[in-house]
């Protein structure tokens, strides 16, 4: 149900506390506080060994919402009952396990999104019934929770369809906020909404449970600043379609994306038409900038067993590509990832696909989309054996070494085949939080540099690129950095913003 990737290349995965046993054993001798329960709910998995280690959450992490901190912690915030206020640190290590915080929140939140903040807080945002935010860690005992009206304004009474809202980082240190069919941009050290953009014109609703998803496509950097930020909301149910799921009657989902440059002074919403209707999607930016679209139904909404169909086909949305040529379709899997599934992308460029549950319990035979236990990776086509000698692989720096803002960085990188030293970019993607078909913090940075050049023997290349000038672009913490040569990224390496 929840996947964060941490800096070591292992993955934090958790599923809900009171779904019943698990198939994964706690170590011997350890079971939850008064209960026969003596199953994992959360686990730790080794990409490279392809191994897990199980967890002991203690407290109820369902539909939950967290960030992967400055310092490689990921801190996870929320959940259902005994975990509505709880704060969660999982700092990875061989021996490491989650460390709980009763009231470490001021308000319950279910269902709510986390953002990291330029300051190295995380903002929550939001959840059931839950019309503030609030920030972690506080500054005081007695910091509060500003009201959001934006998000009364967006709920529907019956469907709520305003739950986890699609929150991205503006280059200005303000909030983009999108939530059922709207967005505005909000400064939340003053608790004031700076703009109001256009609904978008269909006025169908795209968050929870209406699931649809988004992203804020990738950041240029030129001369110290980023010019256009757009953002992508793909995907959702119409309106009306939660109430027919509940009465059997599952509604075809939405086959639009709506697309909108914010930093426009007048900004406007274009629709585009996916190659198949989905809701519960998950977007992923892919290190060369394109947009993943996998998992999902094109019928139905999220909730326990009201979503039909499975799209088993992703798709790939290419931004630069001109509008009508944007989509392309990938091949198939086989398996059903529907409510309760993730994604996230890996150090190698894979992306890790996991999950699928819509029951209200672990339900394995005699039911039409069964509780689905397998991790698989998609390989988008750049790591097709074709592309092998384009394939860049990075020299320097090395993986973990610190960057600061504002640095020229000298990027080495080998190359097998010809290099055309134009098409050459280093990107920078943050690591997100997936839950729900939302990816929190996801953030792809395209660095200021020149062309790169040869510099010894056959293989080996440079270019050098500007680091991002300030935490309002990239806040302070751990991304995967890569060199992508003719749109095929390197593997990639970790680096620390510091």
């Amino acid at each position: 149900m929840h996947m964060q990737l941490l800096p070591n290349d292992r993955v934090v995965m958790y599923d809900r506390t009171d779904f019943g046993t698990s198939n994964i054993s706690l170590p011997a001798g350890k079971c939850r506080p008064n209960s026969n329960d003596c199953s994992a709910h959360s686990v730790e998995y080794d990409v490279a060994s392809n191994s897990v280690r199980p967890l002991m959450v203690l407290t109820n992490v369902w539909c939950s919402s967290g960030t992967l901190m400055p310092d490689g912690r990921l801190v996870q915030t929320g959940g259902f009952a005994d975990g509505y206020r709880v704060v969660r640190n999982y700092k990875s290590c061989d021996s490491c396990d989650w460390q709980e915080t009763p009231n470490g929140l001021s308000k319950a939140r279910w269902y709510a999104t986390n953002h990291i903040l330029p300051d190295g807080r995380q903002i929550i945002i939001g959840g059931r019934q839950a019309f503030n935010y609030e920030f972690y860690p506080k500054m005081s005992a007695t910091e509060n929770s500003p009201s959001l009206p934006f998000l009364v304004q967006t709920n529907d009474p019956n469907v709520e369809n305003n739950l986890y809202p699609f929150v991205f980082l503006y280059p200005d240190g303000n909030l983009f906020m999108f939530a059922n069919n709207r967005a505005i941009l909000f400064d939340y050290s003053n608790n004031l909404v700076i703009k109001t953009y256009p609904t978008m014109p269909d006025g169908q609703p795209r968050n929870y449970p209406s699931t649809g998803s988004a992203v804020l496509l990738p950041l240029r950097i030129k001369g110290g600043v980023v010019n256009e930020v757009e953002v992508l909301v793909c995907g959702g149910a119409p309106k009306g379609a939660f109430v027919n799921a509940n009465k059997g009657i599952f509604d075809g989902a939405l086959d639009t994306c709506g697309r909108m440059k914010i930093s426009d002074p007048n900004p406007q919403w274009i629709m585009e038409t996916m190659p198949f209707a989905r809701v519960m999607g998950d977007m992923l930016l892919l290190p060369n900038g394109h947009v993943l679209i996998i998992n999902g139904a094109s019928a139905g909404v999220a909730g326990w067993e009201l979503g039909r169909n499975p799209v088993l086909s992703p798709v790939l949305y290419q931004p630069d590509n001109q509008a009508g040529s944007r989509f392309e379709v990938q091949n198939p899997s086989t398996k059903p990832r529907v409510y309760h599934s993730t994604a996230g992308l890996l150090r190698d460029g894979r992306v890790l696909v996991g999950g699928s549950n819509p029951h209200d319990k672990y339900e394995f035979t005699n039911v039409l989309y069964p509780t689905e236990l397998s991790l698989e990776a998609f390989s988008p086509s750049y790591l097709d054996s074709n592309s092998s000698s384009l394939r860049p692989n990075i020299v320097l720096p090395v993986t973990n070494s610190t960057i600061r803002y504002g640095k020229r960085v000298v990027v080495v990188f080998t190359v097998t085949g010809i290099v055309d030293p134009s098409s050459v970019s280093v990107t920078m993607v943050a690591p997100s939080f997936n839950t729900h078909s939302f990816s929190m913090n996801q953030r792809l940075l395209v660095l200021d540099g020149g062309n790169a050049s040869k510099i010894i023997g056959k293989t080996r290349y440079q270019i050098v690129v500007t680091t991002p000038p300030s935490g309002n672009i990239a806040p302070r913490g751990y991304y995967l950095l890569f060199v992508v040569h003719k749109d095929i990224p390197s593997p990639g390496i970790w680096v620390q913003m510091q």
